[in-house]
């Protein structure tokens, strides 16, 4: 896709799939806020570079909030989108064939219908950073894209996408009388070093969200919280193939909705009612309320809910409570394993488990080479605040102190 193609044009094509999208070469006048947050130096020792905070808006249509995103961080979504395997060697390779067109239409179709304004934010997106619509797409869809990328030998561990989209992540959340908090590794792929940023949205409603976001991706994959007093984390799960809808609606697409929930029940509300392609580990979080949930889903709107209390309750990245066949997922076992090894009667504690490495080939805080911890969040319900870690959380350095409300 190039712009010379797509001028003047109210849709664009790409091996037979038609997306709709407004074209503006010119930049829209910049209305709000444009301010970036200073961010405070990481430990030496790591290779990530300073997390940077974009404030945003308020923004009267979501074509422009993602415009000024895309805008911002224009460098590094063209980066992750140059130096991303996944997408380079698998995902824009598919696209071409002519395989991949009634499976990206699909669910082009299917997310723009259910979340226009999201839909329109992506669009928004690759227009400012300057990267190609089918790139942007590709990014935010690749788990309800590479399950279905034909594979020359296709194993029972290798049936889902999980072995070729690398991100695993660990979390502790407890509530009881001296404390409820939940705690969360960020873990991904090490070409993702250097390429996440946090956008703090104002919304034309008046109010607000903060998301730690994936270079080109919507806000959030990975965890964030809103001025309604709810917050949330992210696990990823390994549902096998059979389990997986082709064409549903994307993950990505459902954790921007839930920035905008305004209360527990509207929050389950929102990912429970959506078809979801491939299924999700949610963590809720409810300031107001002192509320702390863990909710798994799967495709055909199937859905468990459990609410967290006095015993610490570890999520890694396997199913734990909703019925639904799955890979088995050996770093995944060997965490869970671990953490349940480890006391969690406090704060300190529970950073501790996340700062564990005793496991060398499966360590709950990962070094590389293939999996890096990015940060670690911790979410302080009483204090109501949420605290971003760059190195191992047991050092306890923070180089965000966040308000929730």
């Amino acid at each position: 896709l190039t712009r010379a193609s797509c001028a003047g044009a109210d849709e664009v094509s790409f091996q037979g799939v038609t997306c709709p999208i407004r074209i503006r070469w010119r930049s829209p006048p910049v209305r709000g806020r444009d301010k970036v947050g200073a961010a405070m130096e990481m430990d030496s020792s790591s290779k990530a570079a300073a997390l940077e905070l974009f404030d945003v808006g308020p923004c009267e249509e979501p074509f422009r909030l993602g415009y000024l995103v895309g805008r911002k961080f224009s460098s590094m979504i063209q980066s992750r989108a140059a130096a991303d395997l996944v997408l380079q060697r698998q995902l824009l390779p598919f696209a071409r064939t002519p395989q991949a067109e009634p499976l990206i239409q699909a669910i082009c179709s299917a997310n723009r219908q259910r979340f226009p304004a999201h839909w329109e934010e992506l669009l928004g997106t690759a227009e400012g950073s300057g990267v190609p619509v089918l790139h942007i797409i590709l990014l935010n869809f690749r788990k309800e894209i590479l399950p279905f990328i034909p594979k020359e030998e296709t194993t029972p561990q290798k049936e889902a996408a999980a072995d070729d989209d690398d991100d695993d992540c660990s979390d502790v959340l407890v509530v009881n009388d001296s404390m409820a908090i939940a705690a969360h590794n960020e873990d991904a792929n090490t070409a993702l070093l250097g390429h996440t940023y946090l956008v703090r949205a104002r919304l034309p409603n008046g109010a607000s969200f903060t998301a730690y976001t994936y270079a080109g991706e919507l806000p959030s994959c990975a965890f964030g919280f809103n001025s309604n007093g709810i917050a949330f984390t992210l696990n990823s799960v390994p549902p096998r193939l059979e389990e997986i809808i082709a064409g549903g609606i994307g993950r990505n697409l459902i954790s921007r909705d839930l920035l905008e929930a305004t209360s527990l029940e509207d929050s389950l509300d929102r990912i429970c009612s959506c078809n979801t392609a491939v299924g999700h580990s949610y963590n809720l979080v409810d300031v107001i309320s002192r509320r702390i949930l863990n909710v798994e889903t799967a495709s055909k709107n199937r859905f468990s809910i459990h609410e967290v209390g006095k015993t610490p309750f570890f999520h890694a990245n396997m199913y734990l409570h909703l019925q639904v066949e799955q890979v088995q997922d050996e770093n995944s076992i060997s965490r869970q394993r671990r953490a349940a090894q480890l006391s969690a009667e406090s704060k300190s504690a529970v950073l501790s488990i996340l700062g564990d490495s005793a496991d060398e080939k499966y360590p709950i805080y990962m070094t590389g080479p293939t999996l890096y911890t990015l940060c670690t969040a911790l979410i302080d319900v009483d204090e109501r605040t949420v605290s971003i870690l760059q190195c191992n959380p047991k050092k306890g350095d923070v180089s965000y102190m966040l308000p929730i409300c």
